[in-house]
């Protein structure tokens, strides 16, 4: 539907009104559509994440905009993070882009690791799982780790060359795998 310069701006609106019931009637989840509030943790339809980004306006100031990251989430999509989850993973909805950089952080990962979060909250598990494995880390392990050793950091974890869990006493197995596992998702 194209609009003429004649085309009154009471008609524009009512389309994109229509355009934007459309989606919702269909239960569709585009990034670019989502409020920036929701936007950080959310899955599109297509099953990539959304993300929220900062770029500079032509006048300097700062604007933020939800995007479609090219992150696919395999057993999921079209989804939207609770707030009950966001507060018990201790993630901020305002943060940008994707990183791992909160894993070194031990309040965090405290939360992170929390019955709550790591059982009720498998897409944000999921998120944290894979980027930790990119940090050659297993977040089981760090979450074992932590909740044997509540002070030990990811930075000990990853100054060791691997993410191995505990050892028992007299073991010698190794916990270290020769590929990534699955999230828990």
């Amino acid at each position: 539907m194209a609009f003429s310069s004649s085309s009154s701006p009471s008609s524009f609106i009512l389309f994109l009104v229509s355009s934007l019931l459309l989606h919702a009637a269909f239960g569709e989840i585009i990034c670019e559509e989502l409020p920036n509030d929701k936007c950080a943790f959310s899955i599109a339809s297509s099953g990539k994440r959304c993300l929220l980004e900062k770029y500079a306006r032509e006048n300097g100031e700062m604007e933020y905009q939800c995007r479609t990251s090219e992150v696919i989430v395999e057993r999921m999509s079209e989804y939207i993070e609770t707030d009950q989850c966001v507060s018990a993973c201790g993630v901020d909805r305002s943060s940008v882009g994707i990183s791992s950089d909160s894993l070194l952080e031990p309040q965090f990962t405290a939360k992170l690791c929390s019955s709550n979060c790591y059982h009720n909250c498998p897409n944000i598990i999921d998120l944290y799982f894979n980027l930790a494995a990119g940090e050659g880390v297993f977040l089981p392990d760090l979450c074992e780790a932590r909740r044997i050793n509540p002070h030990r950091s990811m930075v000990e974890l990853l100054s060791s060359g691997a993410a191995l869990g505990p050892v028992a006493p007299q073991s010698s197995s190794s916990h270290l795998a020769a590929a990534p596992a699955l999230s828990p998702m």
